[in-house]
């Protein structure tokens, strides 16, 4: 059974480590970069899953965090717990929205590392292998 969304119902905005903001969740499942190129989409409200789907991190508390390690890669306003966060940033406007790519099958899921209380190298743009 799937959880309620962790987000309300509104445009949630994922600021990086340094503050900035790089992309937003909106309609409570579609993850988009600033520039309007769809990202991920949020599966179960609790996984962050890439169009070619692979699982890229899992939402805790607000935050994202990261497949790879364990790390947090970014957070929101509605954020708690994790590593010490940065004043945020004014966001950008946001680009005209792209049409969304076809979701492709999803990879099996990963185990959840431990979560740490550190930032992930991935805390950019990066985090998105399918971003160009």
């Amino acid at each position: 059974m799937e959880d309620e969304c962790p987000y309300p119902d509104e445009v949630v905005t994922f600021y990086c480590a340094t503050g900035r903001a790089v992309f937003y969740l909106r309609d409570q499942k579609w993850f988009y970069h600033y520039d309007g190129t769809p990202l991920a989409y949020l599966h179960n409200n609790q996984y962050v899953v890439s169009f070619s789907g692979r699982y890229l991190g899992w939402v805790h508390n607000g935050s994202v965090y990261s497949f790879l390690d364990g790390t947090c890669a970014f957070f929101t306003k509605y954020s708690s717990g994790g590593p010490s966060r940065p004043s945020r940033q004014s966001r950008p406007s946001r680009g005209s929205r792209q049409s969304r790519p076809s979701r492709s099958s999803k990879e099996s899921r990963p185990s959840k590392p431990s979560r740490k209380s550190s930032w992930s190298a991935n805390s950019d743009e990066s985090f998105f292998p399918d971003y160009e």
